[in-house]
């Protein structure tokens, strides 16, 4: 004879769920922290989903591949990007001229900062490591199209990669100030000498 089925008891914590239950097929999310938009009090936080599927820094950072610091550098990185590609574009003289059109938008002291910055990134990793780190952080790409792209298909390869991005993302740590360039000691801990 079949078992009678158990009724769960009342949870009141469920009741006021407000994850998502149905993801796409092909969805790829990581769960992350935030600050609750809709909290009472300041400082709560809520579990939220955030897509890695596109995200290369994000993935890296969702698997405990890179730390905080790094994955700050990389995002502070691509902001920087995308502020210096906006503004003022080259005159296209293979489209139609029209009366009224619009006027070139001149160059804000934000772009002009973070292509600054981005200059000063390029000189910093060598034409190696600027050229990795847009590949990952600018067009997406994962180790394993990094080395196809350069012709180095081998799994040792992919990991000289995985550690090059590592180093430039602590450089670009150190140069965006969200490190130091010396370890800090701990009280309590032993100073090595």
């Amino acid at each position: 004879m079949p078992r009678a089925k158990r009724r769960k008891p009342y949870d009141p914590a469920g009741a006021h769920d407000r994850r998502s239950q149905d993801l796409p097929f092909n969805a790829e999310v990581a769960t992350v922290e935030i600050d609750d938009p809709l909290a009472l009090e300041p400082g709560d936080k809520i579990v939220a989903f955030r897509s890695i599927r596109n995200d290369p820094l994000g993935r890296l950072h969702a698997h405990r591949q890179i730390d905080d610091t790094q994955y700050r550098s990389g995002r502070a990185f691509q902001n920087d990007w995308e502020k210096a590609e906006r503004g003022p574009r080259a005159v296209d003289t293979t489209r139609e001229y029209v009366d009224g059109g619009q006027q070139r938008e001149p160059i804000t002291e934000g772009q002009r900062q973070a292509t600054l910055r981005l200059n000063r990134a390029e000189h910093e990793l060598g034409a190696d490591g600027s050229a990795l780190v847009h590949d990952v952080l600018i067009l997406g790409m994962t180790m394993e199209q990094v080395g196809q792209r350069r012709g180095l298909r081998t799994q040792r390869w992919q990991d000289y990669f995985a550690r090059r991005l590592k180093e430039c993302l602590d450089r670009l740590a150190l140069m965006y100030g969200l490190a130091t360039p010396n370890r800090v000691p701990v009280k309590g801990s032993p100073m090595l000498i």
